[in-house]
């Protein structure tokens, strides 16, 4: 695998759901890749990263965003409320506003800046107790909470369950999405991104099948 195959995936797949060319956009999960292979990727043209942690993030992109012009960085993991500040200085997007403590936060911190990463709202479509998320009943009255704090909600993110089939999860965000008229779905990782799309993921987030294998040392 690598870049080249992986874009080559999600074009053919886009094309089998008659969605347009480049519809979907591959976010790159750099999260505990060495440097030299965030590099290759960056040094091939990609432009969108994905990273689980502000830490990482922030000991990592800031130079490379020095380098390498018109690259982004977007938040895919659990967003603690003392690093929202700090988020949003970094992030173009954050894809996990998953409870009203983080969305209040969020929403104070825009008004004192006066700017806000795009948002998503994380759904908790598999009902775990051991994962984040807003449960599917709940994410209605959510969405309209966040809106009422004027925050730039753009859409919705799932991981499905790995034991459960993850076209149903995929399903059930689009619905949800569909009803609440927001036009983006983050969805879809290196094992299951086709279905994703084909069930109109606007965001795939692929990282061993691009960089490789991690290492967590």
């Amino acid at each position: 695998m690598g870049l080249t195959d992986i874009r080559d995936r999600v074009a053919k797949a886009e094309a089998r759901a008659g969605r347009d060319p480049g519809s979907v956009q591959l976010i790159a999960v750099s999260k505990v890749q060495p440097l030299e292979r965030v590099e290759a990727v960056l040094e091939q043209g990609h432009k969108l990263f994905g990273e689980n942690k502000v830490q990482e993030a922030r000991g990592k992109w800031p130079e490379f965003m020095e380098r390498y012009e018109g690259v982004s960085v977007h938040l895919i993991g659990p967003l603690q409320t003392n690093k929202a500040r700090q988020a949003m200085e970094l992030f173009s997007a954050i894809h996990s506003v998953d409870r009203p403590k983080l969305a209040n936060t969020l929403a104070r911190l825009a008004q004192e800046t006066g700017a806000c990463p795009d948002l998503f709202i994380q759904v908790n479509t598999g009902e775990e107790e051991q994962k984040a998320g807003i449960l599917p009943d709940d994410a209605d009255a959510f969405i309209a909470e966040c809106r009422g704090l004027d925050l730039p909600i753009k859409g919705l993110m799932c991981i499905p369950p790995v034991e459960e089939t993850p076209s149903l999860h995929f399903a059930l965000l689009g619905k949800i999405a569909e009803r609440n008229g927001l036009e983006e779905l983050s969805m879809g990782m290196s094992s299951d991104f086709e279905e994703a799309i084909a069930l109109g993921a606007t965001h795939v987030r692929v990282g061993s099948a691009i960089f490789g294998e991690r290492d967590y040392g």
